[in-house]
């Protein structure tokens, strides 16, 4: 008898090893996978279907039927009655743009507040079918971006932050406090979140960085707070009928298909068809449309976007209550629960409620402050600062002479260099040692010529084309483009660089954060080297795969990519243990403060490092991410040209933290396992089981010290060993 039960506590606990080596893999790969995948599919070559425009005045109703023909899958025209409803249709946001036809001019009406990349767009698509109408074109803007947010991303990283502080603490809380997720106590913890998270994205965006005016103010607070507890209402219901596994399909939701349908981003009109109907109840789209509605057009528009939210919060709290009650109809008196997280520290478990409730709090809040601070504050106004760019003339004389003339114009917003040949100024731009060129006209070429390298960061290439072409224009001098490397149609925006490293630096990171609680037993280098080994290929793999076959955003370079993910992904895993090793779980904070909200900015693969602040062009020749991006910038447009210097890069931080981790581990025993902790399901915070804790933790010391050697590194820190059950005080 004693030999069968011995057999079945065996094979129970080697399943249970087995299934925590499996969650330490399946997590990273569906989290990482999902991400990437949703954004290389929706986003890597917009592609503009039934863009809505509208037409008044004199032959309305021919001009949009040209309008539609000359590009029939991309143009929805239809007509107004006159020119004042036309242009309400574009403020209210119902199109995105309009042509009021007088005489023998048109006048196209856009809102860049609607969306920058969308006026431009439908600019593009609209323009030759009135010039072969025969019509004068003017334009005008009904609502252009305030000077405090040229760019128009404060909608888009307020509702990816408020995203975040919605379903991020869930998570958290439930594997840490489950208690606090019982309905009356969680719907006035999230209420007052909602409020503090609002009061967060008010003060950063506010006074802080100058994004929201104080006139704004108290309607962002309220969007804010509704959004986030909108969110967590949803995300509880979730929790009740997936429990951890909720935070995937917040993840799913909320980013993959809320960002792409979200009209923030790209234009909901060029993302695949599916996402419009995603636009009109994903909590995503409404956050930041009613944000941008508060922010751009005086609040107009925003009222149908805060009753999706309205009903999401009323739905989300009902069908919990619904859940509950068919479980206490089930269940009628819960026993105990289990504390899957007993630190978020990577110590003991906190003994009083205070350190365990107000680290609860501090890990999201520092979360959404740097997705603020660091990501909208590094991109809230591009601005070209030093842009290098070469001057080439007929004589160096000349060319001196030009740059001294737009230096007085241009200010510092290039750095204006005379190269003496349009031969060398061309090399340069290749070898992305500038980002362009303005040839002055000659004997041998009339025209002027404008040098640009689109491969090497399309921001940069559009700053410089729009720029030296108007200096020209303004010397009454025809110009001509020279693109040395456009972009591919599978990646019209540049933006599949970013998508393929971000998936490199998440799934290195992951695997640690994950892999330390799901399955603490790997956490000994010895073992986590070889875990982390196979990972990095698997992955690597699983990303190319993504990028090359399933979504056609990048086309061949297996090997090269391959190689480079490898090294990333296991570079970045080490960089991670050394902060985890100290943090625990929150080591998260600084994990993705450093790689993604530091590192993304500083990448030149959103936005050109000459368009923000000195801090992140520094941090460009020095963080995993620049060096990622420039890797897969290298690999997919330049010959690999320098994909030597990018992974030395990484390589350094891989083995800096290598070295590091070995160190901690000489020091600090490496925890192996998790306390078994259980509370009482309905209890309040008693001291019912104090006198068990203690006992229980007495007796696993005693255990620990009898089979453990003194000094051995796989000895458990603070808790119990495996199998141990504490029943300690909620």
């Amino acid at each position: 008898m004693e030999g069968e039960k011995a057999a079945a506590a065996a094979k129970r606990a080697k399943a249970e090893t087995i299934g925590r080596y499996v969650a330490m893999f399946v997590m990273p790969v569906l989290m990482v996978g999902m991400m990437i995948w949703g954004y290389l599919f929706s986003m890597h070559n917009p592609t503009p279907h039934n863009m809505p425009v509208v037409v008044a005045g004199a032959g309305a109703s021919s001009l949009s039927q040209a309008i539609e023909s000359s590009e029939p899958d991309a143009v929805e025209a239809t007509t107004a009655e006159n020119a004042e409803e036309a242009r309400w249709q574009v403020t209210d946001r119902e199109v995105a743009a309009a042509v009021v036809v007088e005489g023998e001019t048109a006048t196209l009406y856009t809102a860049t507040s609607a969306g920058a990349s969308q006026a431009t767009t439908i600019t593009q698509l609209v323009t030759p079918s009135l010039i072969e109408a025969g019509l004068s074109i003017k334009s005008e803007d009904l609502a252009p971006l305030p000077d405090s947010d040229p760019a128009g991303l404060g909608a888009m990283f307020m509702a990816t932050a408020l995203v975040m502080a919605g379903y991020l603490p869930l998570s958290i809380t439930l594997s840490n406090a489950p208690t606090l997720m019982r309905f009356r106590r969680f719907v006035p913890l999230l209420a007052g979140w909602a409020a503090l998270v609002a009061g967060l994205t008010w003060l950063v965006t506010g006074p802080i960085l100058g994004v929201v005016s104080s006139d704004d103010g108290w309607a962002v607070f309220g969007i804010a707070a509704l959004g986030v507890f909108a969110i967590g209402a949803v995300q509880l219901f979730l929790t009740r009928i997936m429990g951890p596994m909720a935070v995937l399909a917040a993840m799913f939701l909320l980013m993959v298909l809320g960002m792409p349908a979200s009209n923030l981003s790209i234009s909901i009109y060029t993302a695949p068809p599916f996402y419009v109907f995603l636009h009109s109840f994903l909590p995503t789209p409404a956050i930041g449309e009613a944000m941008r509605s508060v922010l751009y057009f005086g609040g107009n528009g925003a009222w149908p976007h805060l009753l999706v939210l309205i009903i999401g919060a009323v739905a989300g709290l009902a069908l919990t209550l619904l859940i509950d009650a068919l479980k206490r109809r089930k269940n009628p008196t819960p026993g105990l629960v289990m504390v899957n997280m007993p630190s978020l520290h990577g110590g003991p478990r906190p003994k009083t409620r205070f350190w365990r409730y107000a680290s609860l709090i501090f890990f999201p809040f520092a979360m959404v402050a740097l997705m603020l601070s660091c990501m909208l504050g590094a991109m809230q106004s591009p601005t070209p600062r030093d842009m290098p760019v070469a001057v080439v003339g007929a004589s160096t004389q000349q060319a001196q002479q030009a740059v001294d003339g737009m230096n007085e114009r241009l200010g510092d917003m290039f750095d204006l260099r005379v190269v003496e040949s349009s031969n060398e100024a061309r090399e340069q731009v290749e070898d992305r040692e500038i980002v362009g060129a303005f040839v002055l006209p000659s004997r041998e070429n009339p025209q002027a010529t404008v040098i640009t390298n689109q491969s090497a960061g399309s921001s940069a290439e559009q700053t410089v084309t729009r720029v030296f072409t108007q200096v020209a224009q303004a010397q009454q001098l025809e110009v001509v483009n020279d693109d040395v490397a456009p972009l591919p149609e599978r990646d019209s925006m540049g933006s599949v660089t970013l998508y393929v490293a971000m998936g490199w630096i998440m799934a290195g990171f992951m695997i640690i954060v994950v892999g330390a609680n799901a399955a603490p037993a790997s956490r000994p280098l010895r073992k986590l080297l070889p875990i982390v080994a196979v990972y990095s290929v698997a992955m690597s793999a699983l990303i190319w795969l993504i990028a090359v076959p399933f979504t056609g955003s990048v086309d061949g370079h297996f090997w090269q990519l391959l190689g480079t993910g490898v090294v990333v992904t296991f570079c970045v895993a080490m960089f991670a243990t050394v902060l985890e090793r100290l943090m625990g779980l929150l080591a998260i904070i600084p994990v993705v403060g450093v790689l993604m909200f530091l590192g993304v900015p500083s990448s030149n693969g959103a936005l050109s490092i000459y368009m923000e602040p000195e801090l992140f062009r520094g941090l460009h020749e020095w963080l995993p991410m620049p060096a990622a991006v420039e890797a897969a910038h290298s690999i997919l447009y330049f010959g690999s040209d320098t994909l030597g210097t990018s992974l030395l890069c990484v390589m350094a931080w891989g083995a800096a933290s290598l070295v590091l981790v070995a160190i901690i581990d000489k020091f600090k025993p490496v925890r192996t396992t998790s306390p078994v902790i259980m509370v009482p399901a309905h209890g309040s915070e008693t001291v019912h089981f104090r006198e068990l804790a203690e006992k229980a933790e007495r007796e696993a010391a005693e255990a620990a010290a009898a089979e453990v050697p003194d000094g051995a590194a796989s000895r458990p820190e603070g808790g119990s060993g495996s199998g141990d059950k504490e029943l300690v005080n909620a």
